[in-house]
């Protein structure tokens, strides 16, 4: 691929300016990272699933009148999106316990939650994005609480119809990270929606299908990414 224009390169994917100062290129790879970087790999053809399947569920959400970066998808790795400033605050959606909420609370994995639970997140490698709340994000001035509320309410509605959208494939959306940015005075969603932010677990059998198999060394991790892609029809 050629490597002129790129802007940057993060641990999934690689962004590419265009001729438009407005549109960027994101072409998605196949290496995986888990405990801030520590720990390393590559899952076979995952850029191509977490690709068509955000650019699907992008789609999905436009429709609905979730506003996101999406513009086009241009090859099975690489999409071309609007280009924002990405507000650095990571928003993690949680219906179930599982994961860190768990470890951090003493929740059994698995339990529903009474009330589905927004927590931020500093953007930071760095720092190891540690938890932070609105007091700390308008110290930080990472986002007015204008725009803070304008994210907790799109994340909401997103949680809604990834819901939906997951159930009627047989999945349970346990939790998931949003990212969003600013483009033109207003917030938009942004990133991507994979097996890489969501964690998916078979509706039937609890199965996990998602990042969670690389994290744990469950194996089969390329068989889970591929069979989230097959159940959205994608």
């Amino acid at each position: 691929m050629n490597e002129n224009g790129m802007l940057y390169e993060g641990k999934a994917k690689k962004v590419y300016r265009t001729e438009d100062p407005d549109v960027l290129r994101i072409a998605y790879k196949d290496d995986a990272t888990a405990f801030d970087g520590k720990k390393k790999g590559s899952i076979a053809n995952k850029g191509i699933v977490n690709n068509r399947m955000s650019n699907h569920i992008f789609r999905l959400l436009e429709a609905r009148g979730i506003p996101t970066h999406y513009i086009k998808e241009i090859s099975d790795r690489e999409t071309l999106v609007k280009r924002v400033e990405i507000v650095p605050v990571e928003v993690i959606v949680r219906n179930i316990a599982a994961g860190s909420f768990s470890r951090r609370y003493g929740v059994e994995e698995g339990r529903e939650l009474p009330v589905t639970v927004l927590e931020y997140s500093y953007k930071s490698d760095e720092l190891g994005d540690p938890l932070i709340n609105d007091c700390h994000i308008q110290a930080l001035e990472l986002a007015t609480a204008e725009e803070m509320d304008t994210i907790a309410k799109l994340a909401l509605r997103i949680n809604e119809e990834l819901l939906k959208i997951f159930s009627d494939a047989g999945l349970i959306l346990v939790d998931f990270k949003l990212e969003f940015g600013r483009y033109k005075g207003s917030i938009i969603l942004a990133d991507e929606i994979s097996p890489d932010t969501c964690r998916l677990w078979d509706s039937q059998t609890r199965k996990k299908l998602d990042k969670d198999r690389f994290r744990r060394d469950l194996g089969d991790v390329e068989e889970a990414y591929q069979e989230v892609y097959r159940r959205l029809g994608i």
